[in-house]
């Protein structure tokens, strides 16, 4: 499928391809969807082997924020930038004024925030160019924290509806991916008497996760092969897949990675096994709901309970996905299309007016 038919299929409003070739910048800012509010979604930097493989993680990502937030209740749409470059080997100041400044020339339509391979502080250069940005360090700062609280309530939630409880002393969790938000997650857990096993392509992420919390430490390639309760994945996508699927030993996957499926059937591959899924864009929304402080005005209060809200919301999409027949990630879509359909439809009738 060509790139301009994929956007077609998805549903993005535009793509804009960015680069400044003197600072080595080179980059991907989609906008799937404005319909609710501003574009917002994190800047990824990452070594693509391919600009298609750059340009189709732009677009899954972006309309995956505008679900997300959708389902969070914010009044914002989605968006999300990849900058195509090793996060270890760039000049962080010339590659972040170069993306600021085409951030600024979309007006706000897209606003920006840290994702994979960003910080708070890459966030402050940014905002050297423009306002367009949120997630700074001398403001709400990293927002891993909340991610890795909403994933661990919903991980709550998925053991209540799977097991009746939603206690996790007698459980074991496989994490895959000990940065941010991994690590943060396993604070949780560990609070919880969870039993872990954890595994990162970065050793001294898997070391640290294991000496602060006692979790036990396997190879990447093994993660999948663990027998645990729960298997969280907190790295990148497209990790349920054709070659990983026959390898759970599980009855849950709720993590905080985007984009786990590689494609929808993949969910559906999950359920015949008896694995229940949580759809990672509502499990991950811890993040992105810690923005509306900055973004929407909100108190602390209220983004906090916000976040703790993830519970009851996955509870009711499970409840939905069973009344309706459908799987958890459908009915998931269904609630964030219908929320996208109803504020489309006050716009049209605002303009009509």
């Amino acid at each position: 499928m060509g790139t301009f038919e994929l956007i077609k299929k998805l549903g993005h409003e535009s793509v804009v391809f960015c680069q400044d070739p003197a600072s080595g910048y080179y980059a991907i800012i989609a906008i799937h969807s404005t319909v609710l509010g501003p574009a917002v979604g994190g800047t990824r930097v990452w070594p693509y082997a391919s600009g298609d493989d750059a340009i189709m993680d732009a677009l899954r990502l972006s309309r995956g924020m505008t679900y997300k937030n959708a389902v969070a209740g914010l009044d914002m749409g989605g968006g999300k930038a990849v900058i195509v470059a090793n996060s270890k080997e760039i000049d962080r100041e010339k590659i972040f004024r170069a993306h600021g400044r085409f951030i600024d020339r979309l007006g706000g339509n897209y606003i920006t925030a840290e994702d994979v391979g960003t910080s708070p502080e890459d966030m402050e250069i940014i905002a050297k160019e423009t306002k367009f940005v949120a997630g700074l360090a001398t403001k709400g700062g990293d927002p891993s924290p909340y991610t890795g609280r909403g994933v661990f309530r919903a991980i709550q939630a998925a053991a209540k509806h799977r097991w009746g409880k939603d206690e996790l002393s007698d459980k074991t969790i496989a994490i895959q991916g000990c940065g941010h938000v991994g690590y943060y997650l396993a604070r949780e857990l560990h609070r919880a008497d969870a039993k872990m096993v954890v595994t990162d392509v970065d050793s001294a992420r898997v070391q640290k996760v294991v000496k602060e919390f006692g979790a036990t430490a396997v190879e990447p390639d093994e993660i999948y092969k663990v027998r645990a309760n729960i298997f969280a994945p907190c790295a990148l996508g497209a990790i349920i897949n054709d070659k990983t699927i026959p390898q759970l030993n599980v009855e849950i996957v709720a993590g905080g990675a985007n984009n786990q499926l590689l494609e929808e059937r993949h969910g559906a591959a999950l359920a015949e096994r008896g694995i229940l899924y949580a759809p990672d864009y509502v499990v991950n929304g811890g993040g992105i709901i810690s923005g509306s402080v900055d973004l929407l005005g909100w108190s602390k209060e209220r983004m906090e309970s916000s976040v703790e809200n993830i519970y009851d919301t996955l509870l009711s999409i499970f409840r939905s996905a069973e009344a309706n027949n459908i799987l958890p990630f459908q009915a998931a879509d269904r609630l964030a299309e219908e929320r996208i359909r109803r504020k489309a439809e006050s716009k049209k009738a605002a303009d009509v007016a």
